[in-house]
């Protein structure tokens, strides 16, 4: 019997399985109270406790606080984003970032945005990337500066430029008015976002502003532009692809090319044979994969 009791000892006293003990514990009581429509979310006590439990040693249990909290909502903001701008534990903060992706809250854009360019840790920094993406139009004018901005690396404007394709149709309007900025950056960013706004909603605003953009004095912009139209599959963009299959610039040329194999009309046939003899290799390669991929998508058409 002795024995027995000195056995579980350790186990009882072992601050590591308590904490835990008192987090299952703390989970399932919030849960079943959300359930039963009586969880008190005024209870600043119980809200903080919960956000501590996003430090749990157990990956499974940290992605269950998460869950409750994000049935929450917002008012577990505050806390989530005090804890993501001060908490000394990274799992805590990586957490809190994702978490705060759950609720979506414009409300916490400003921290999300301190979080995504001064965390010291890359995965807090990705995932407020990702929790600002989720936000929506909110973080559409703080996405913008930064991407405007000659202070931050590339991977930051990278991550950026990708949230704001995330975006996507929330953010048309912004988009529109981005196009003609002076930063090559935002320009750049704002073709590729505009490509999802079309996949979107087939809107016929941003396809034809990537089809003006076939014409950009920047190639960059040239090359970003017949790259989207190809994600698009817009129809009308075929003669002006077949136009920038002739660009001064070899990446448009290649981006063209790529994207009138995807569309797959027969009336690029010809514009393309000649290239099957284009001084670089990578041109001809294209070229004859861009024909096939017409040639097999008209036989299942007529098939």
């Amino acid at each position: 019997m002795s024995q027995s009791l000195n056995s579980q000892t350790p186990g009882l006293e072992d601050p590591i399985l308590r904490i835990q003990a008192e987090n299952d514990d703390l989970v399932q009581r919030v849960n079943e109270q959300i359930s039963l429509e009586t969880f008190d979310s005024c209870d600043h006590t119980v809200l903080k406790q919960l956000v501590e439990g996003l430090g749990d040693t157990r990956g499974m249990v940290r992605l269950r606080f998460a869950e409750t909290l994000g049935e929450i909502g917002e008012p577990a903001t505050p806390f989530l984003v005090e804890a993501l701008a001060n908490h000394p534990n990274v799992v805590v903060r990586r957490a809190a970032a994702k978490t705060l992706t759950i609720i979506s809250d414009p409300s916490a854009v400003p921290d999300l945005l301190h979080a995504f360019l001064n965390d010291e840790d890359t995965v807090v920094r990705s995932s407020a990337a990702g929790a600002l993406a989720r936000t929506g139009e909110a973080s559409v004018p703080a996405l913008l500066d930064i991407l405007a901005s000659n202070e931050h690396p590339e991977d930051i404007k990278g991550h950026a430029a990708w949230a704001l394709a995330f975006i996507g149709s929330e953010a048309a309007e912004h988009l529109y008015k981005a196009l003609n900025a002076a930063s090559l950056d935002v320009r750049c960013a704002v073709i590729g976002a505009l490509g999802h706004v079309a996949q979107e909603q087939s809107d016929e605003k941003s396809c034809n502003l990537l089809v003006s953009a076939l014409t950009d004095p920047e190639a960059l912009i040239r090359t970003e532009a017949a790259a989207a139209l190809g994600q698009v599959n817009y129809p009308p963009s075929v003669p002006h692809l077949i136009l920038a299959i002739h660009d001064s610039d070899l990446d448009v040329r290649k981006a063209a090319i790529n994207s009138l194999g995807k569309i797959g009309d027969r009336t690029a046939l010809e514009p393309l044979q000649p290239l099957l003899n284009d001084q670089q290799e990578v041109v001809r390669v294209l070229t004859k994969l861009a024909i096939a991929q017409i040639e097999r998508q008209s036989q299942e058409d007529d098939w």
